[in-house]
This record gives C-alpha cells, sequence and structure tokens, in this order.
C-alpha cells in the first residue's frame, strides 16, 4: 500500500476528514475572531497615540500603547499563547477553553499590529478632513468616527488582509495548547498511520487554498470601494 493509499484510507475510510473539517473551522474561527478583537483594540490603541494633547492622563494610556505594541510585536506567537494558557489564566484563577484561550492571545497580538496599520492609515489622511469636521462643531472623537476612521479603513484595506492572513498560519501553533487546529488533525492523521509526507504536502495545500481565497476576497473588496470612491 502506498503513500496515497494510506492517506486516502485514514481520511475516508476512518473519517479523517471529519476531524479535518473540525480543526479548519477552529483555524477559521479562531483567525476571525482574532481578527476582530484586534480591530477593536488596536483601533482604540491607534486613537490614543494620535491625540494631540498634554494631558497627564492622556500621555499615560500612550507610554502604555508605546509598551503594549512593542510587547507585543517583539516577542513570538508561540510564547504569548503559552503565557496567555499556562500563566495568565491560571494565575487568575480562571478556567475557560482552551479555544477560547487562543482567540484571546490572538486578538491581543492582532491588536498591535492593528494599532500601528490604524495608526498609519489615520495620518495618512489629510489634516483638512479632520479640520472640517471641527468647524462644523463636531468633537474631535466624532470627527474620527464618522469621518477620519472610515477613510482610513478604506486605505487599510489590503494591510488588513495581510494580517489576517498571518493569524491563519500562525495558527498552526495552536497545537501547543491542546487546540484542534487543521495542522493538528493533519498532524493526527499522521501520527495514526506512521506516514507524514501526504498528510502534511494535503496540509500545505489546505493552507495556500486558503490564502488564496482570502487573497481574492480582498482583491474585490478593494475594487468595490474603489468603485465607490469615483461615484
Amino acid at each position: 500500500m502506498n503513500a496515497w493509499d494510506i492517506f486516502i484510507r485514514q481520511f475516508i475510510e476512518k473519517e479523517g476528514y471529519t476531524l479535518v473539517l473540525q480543526g479548519l473551522g477552529t483555524t477559521l474561527i479562531i483567525a476571525v475572531a482574532g481578527l476582530a478583537i484586534g480591530l477593536i483594540i488596536g483601533s482604540i490603541l491607534a486613537i490614543v497615540k494620535i491625540i494631540p494633547g498634554k494631558n497627564p492622563f492622556l500621555l499615560v494610556l500612550q507610554r502604555f500603547a508605546d509598551v503594549y505594541v512593542a510587547l507585543f510585536r517583539g516577542t513570538p506567537m508561540v510564547v504569548q499563547l503559552l503565557v496567555v494558557h499556562f500563566v495568565l489564566f491560571p494565575s487568575l484563577g480562571i478556567h475557560i477553553l482552551s479555544e477560547i484561550e487562543g482567540t484571546i492571545a490572538f486578538g491581543l497580538n492582532s491588536a498591535a499590529y492593528v494599532c500601528e496599520i490604524m495608526r498609519g492609515g489615520i495620518l495618512s489622511i489629510d489634516k483638512g478632513q479632520t479640520e472640517a469636521g471641527r468647524s462644523l462643531g463636531l468633537s474631535y472623537s466624532t470627527t474620527m468616527i464618522k469621518i477620519v476612521i472610515p477613510q482610513a479603513i478604506k486605505n487599510v484595506i489590503p494591510t488588513m488582509g495581510n494580517e489576517f492572513i498571518s493569524l491563519v498560519k500562525e495558527t498552526s501553533v495552536l497545537s501547543f495548547i491542546a487546540v484542534v487546529d487543521v495542522t493538528k488533525a493533519f498532524q493526527t492523521m499522521a501520527n495514526s498511520s506512521y506516514e507524514y509526507v501526504v498528510p502534511y504536502l494535503m496540509l500545505a495545500v489546505v493552507y495556500l487554498v486558503i490564502v488564496l481565497i482570502a487573497t481574492f476576497v480582498i482583491r474585490i473588496l478593494e475594487r468595490r470601494l474603489r468603485a465607490s470612491d469615483k461615484r
């Protein structure tokens, strides 16, 4: 029996496909939820970093944002995941599903990158937009939310897409905290048959397909946004 026959037997006859589908769902859910968390926290951090003023409380928040970004961008994702799973929640006496811990870890990590992405996007908007909003009597926060940030999001869509793709690929470390993601699914199939070549080649194909689909969707969004700007 050759390697392909062994893999087909594991995948179909022994219902390995159910584990793969479960792992694929977990991978996508954690990546999407992590990006959503990162978008919320990262946008807040970005706004904090660019708010002008000498208020002591604001300066403290800005230093916190700087430290946060440096910490999460300066340490590996797998280390952050292990700290969340083995240090943070146990020390707080909190017991939750490993999938939730993974989502939180990926969200916190993504927030650091989204912060810099959004900060660059906001700074790319002409200052006249902010001045126009303020001249109409809008507060700084209202101007940012209704005028500046929507335009900034349009500018950073491609970079946000790259961040999502990075999150999808980084989910391969979820097996460190016993989460059954798509990598763990194929790894389990390989360990069961002691045949590793085909399962890991198929794993690479699955990630490649996910990335290609995500890239295709991002390009469609870009085209639609460009078309709406021309109207």
